[in-house]
């Protein structure tokens, strides 16, 4: 896999959270469209790091997500999203989980991601983490839920829609 130019612009962020003593990792959608060779509109990262701990190495920050783990950083006038690593509860609203709590695994917070195509992380030094076969199921064009398929859809209800739309691309 080599690295775009949108994972490049973003690695010293990656850096800046290890040289810290924090894992971090592109995660998500533009790990899974590097591996498709399609554009990547924004990258996303996952981290060890408590939110506070974010906060304080990337001074230019915005919370959007505090509850969930998530902030904001601008770097090098783009925005990143960097979301602690995290377990979900329930979705008692059938969108969002009720709370969440932080977790220091990697494959844990990639466990409760919707599809496998999308519960890979990769590292610009030690590569991808891909514990569900989502490269695999990418490069054959298969979607498939991270574990049980009635449970992620119960979870949250747009995931049926999410589904729909990478049948259609």
């Amino acid at each position: 896999m080599t690295n775009s130019q949108e994972f490049t612009k973003a690695a010293p962020i990656i850096h800046t959270l290890n040289e810290a003593g924090y894992e971090a990792y592109f995660v998500g959608g533009a790990v899974r469209d590097l591996l498709l060779n399609l554009p990547i509109h924004d990258v996303d990262i996952a981290t060890s790091a408590y939110p506070a701990e974010v906060q304080a190495l990337f001074p230019r920050h915005f919370d959007v997500g505090l509850d969930h783990g998530t902030i904001m950083v601008w770097f090098e006038g783009e925005s990143y999203e960097i979301t602690t690593y995290r377990v979900d509860s329930d979705y008692s609203d059938s969108r969002r989980p009720d709370h969440v709590e932080f977790t220091p695994n990697l494959k844990e917070d990639l466990a409760r991601r919707d599809f496998t195509m999308n519960a890979m992380a990769y590292h610009p030094e030690s590569g991808l983490v891909d514990p569900f076969g989502g490269e695999n199921d990418a490069k054959n064009k298969i979607i498939r839920c991270v574990g049980e398929p009635m449970q992620r859809f119960q979870e949250d209800a747009l995931r049926i829609v999410r589904g729909f739309r990478f049948v259609s691309v």
